[in-house]
C-alpha cells in the first residue's frame, strides 16, 4: 500500500514548509524593522509586527497540518472531523499560493505548491473509502456491497 509512506511525506513537506513560511516572514519582519521606511505611510513598526505574527499564525497552520498527516502516518487510519477539515483547507490553500506563484514568482514555486496539493489530496483520496465487512446475502452468502442499485432488496420476512 502507498498510504502511509504519503502520509509520512506529506507530514515532512507541512513540518518542512511551516519552519519555511514562519522563518521567511521573520526575516522580512526584520528587513521591515531595520529599513526604517513607511510604505504609503504604514507605520514600519506595524509591518514589522504584523509580518512576524503573520508568519507564527501561518507557521503554526501548516504544522497542525503536518501533525494531522503525522497521526494518519502512524495509526493508519483516515483523517476525521476537524483534521480532515483542516487538510482539505492546506488543500485549498496550496492551490491558491500556486496560483500566486504562477504569476508573481515563476513556475518552479508553482511546481512546489502543485505537488504539495497533489500530495496533500492523494493522502486524502487514499484513505477516502475503507472496505467494509461483507454483508450476508438472502442465502448466507456474502453479496459484498450489500447488494446492486439493479436488484430489488429482498422481501421482508413475516416474523
Amino acid at each position: 500500500m502507498v498510504r502511509r509512506p504519503v502520509a509520512w511525506v506529506v507530514a515532512v513537506v507541512l513540518f518542512g514548509e511551516a519552519f519555511g513560511v514562519a522563518a521567511v516572514n521573520w526575516f522580512l519582519g526584520v528587513v521591515v524593522d531595520r529599513q526604517d521606511m513607511s510604505l504609503a505611510g504604514l507605520d514600519p513598526d506595524v509591518m514589522s509586527t504584523s509580518s512576524k505574527i503573520g508568519g507564527i499564525v501561518f507557521g503554526l497552520y501548516f504544522a497542525f497540518c503536518g501533525l494531522v498527516a503525522l497521526l494518519v502516518a502512524l495509526r493508519d487510519r483516515a483523517p476525521a472531523g476537524f483534521g480532515r477539515i483542516l487538510l482539505i483547507s492546506a488543500a485549498v490553500v496550496h492551490g491558491l499560493l500556486g496560483a500566486f506563484a504562477w504569476g508573481l514568482l515563476g513556475w518552479v514555486q508553482f511546481l512546489f505548491m502543485v505537488v504539495v496539493l497533489a500530495l496533500i489530496v492523494l493522502l486524502l483520496m487514499t484513505y477516502d473509502r475503507q472496505p467494509g465487512p461483507a454483508v450476508e446475502g438472502p442465502q448466507g452468502a456474502p453479496s459484498g456491497d450489500g447488494g446492486s442499485p439493479l436488484t430489488p432488496p429482498p422481501a421482508p420476512s413475516a416474523s
